[in-house]
């Protein structure tokens, strides 16, 4: 019988003969699925600069005097 490491050498061989036809179909859609994001990221980052930053808020309350010594 085949051991552990015979089946998993197995396994590997036919999966890389089986994933030979569908190997540029899967590069090529990594490659558009990374242009993507990328331009999402970078439409994201200008969106977010071409945006006022707005100012930061001053909470009103009461102050006490400080006791000093």
């Amino acid at each position: 019988m085949f051991g552990i490491g015979e089946l998993t050498i197995l396994l590997l061989v036919i999966v890389a003969v089986l994933a030979v036809k569908r190997l540029p179909d899967l590069t090529r859609s990594a490659g558009k699925a990374a242009r993507i994001l990328k331009s999402e990221k970078r439409a994201l980052k200008d969106e977010d600069s071409d945006r006022p930053q707005p100012s930061p808020r001053v909470i009103r309350g009461e102050t006490t005097e400080r006791d000093t010594p």
